[in-house]
């Protein structure tokens, strides 16, 4: 196997999901918004890691057989004899939600313990959710991302908002945004994050603590803008047949990053495109499944056409 030129960092955790009005029924299902992000980029050829640690039990085992068929390096995985991470959806419209994972698995990744010269081949890390909300793995992930910085390696941030993010995610986000060389956002994470409605006064905010990144600022079914210094481009979203829109969000960051990596050279608007196209060929498929290359190479040709 190649050793990972990717690595995402932080939870993978297994969403129960309530089916039904009764709650007598659930579904699970594997996912976590950055190994949903390493999956993705598996998927477009790239050789990748997850960096987390999840529990020996059946939740456990899923998310390795998972990791597993996605062809991710294994080697960055821990396992420990701890609870797994839940993420309990006992409503579904609107979505309603709470996790579950006091003392679990995921807590306890020790970043001292990945491969030896796992930086040498590494060219881009990619942090984000809720794993750096949850104490004491959010100090850890930090850390983690200040050592590949120090290394040159590149680092993407999303933050993803959710209800636990509140005050005390404050130093966490500014920690993060500083250290990213690209930050992708949505109009819902700006409004959490910043708990305001005023989004344009805090995506300025938000820009003021890294100015020389790129903010990758995702809209659904409207498009995404990127914005990069005093530059910024927007492309709509292609028109596909949607399955649900589970794992879009990290679709985009991944097809941005392998853009980004792929060729560098392409002009940012270029990037762009990708990133676009690959959160839409997620919704083609349930779940969150990750996208083809063909399918975001496809789309690619009509994001550039509209």
């Amino acid at each position: 196997m190649s050793e990972p030129v990717f690595i995402a960092a932080g939870e993978a955790l297994t969403d129960l999901i309530v089916a039904g009005d009764a709650r007598a029924t659930w579904l699970s299902r594997t996912g976590g918004s950055t190994w949903n992000v390493a999956r993705a980029m598996a998927r477009l050829g790239v050789p990748t890691a997850f960096a987390g640690a999840i529990s020996r039990d059946v939740f456990g085992d899923a998310l390795w057989q998972a990791s597993t068929d996605a062809q991710l390096d294994l080697r960055f995985l821990q396992r420990l004899d701890k609870s797994p991470l839940l993420a309990i959806v006992h409503r579904l419209a609107p979505p309603s939600y709470f996790f579950v994972g006091d003392d679990s698995a995921d807590l306890h990744f020790d970043a001292a313990a990945l491969p030896a010269g796992w930086q040498d081949h590494c060219r881009w890390m990619h942090f984000g959710g809720i794993s750096l909300a949850r104490q004491p793995l959010a100090d850890k992930l930090v850390a983690l991302a200040r050592q590949a910085r120090e290394a040159g390696i590149r680092i993407s941030y999303d933050p993803n908002w959710r209800l636990l993010m509140d005050e005390r995610y404050d130093p966490t986000l500014r920690a993060m945004t500083a250290l990213a060389d690209v930050v992708k956002v949505s109009d819902e994470d700006l409004a959490g994050l910043f708990r305001t409605t005023d989004i344009a006064a805090a995506f300025v905010t938000l820009r003021s603590w890294n100015p020389h990144a790129h903010y990758l600022y995702t809209q659904g079914e409207l498009g995404a803008s990127l914005h990069l210094g005093d530059a910024s481009w927007h492309v709509p979203a292609p028109r596909v047949t949607v399955a649900d829109t589970v794992g879009a969000g990290d679709a985009s960051i991944a097809g941005f990053a392998f853009s980004m990596l792929q060729a560098p050279e392409r002009a940012p608007v270029e990037h762009l495109r990708r990133a676009v196209a690959a959160g839409a060929a997620a919704c083609l498929g349930a779940g969150a499944t990750p996208p083809t290359l063909a399918d975001v190479e496809r789309l690619v040709l009509e994001v550039a056409r509209a």
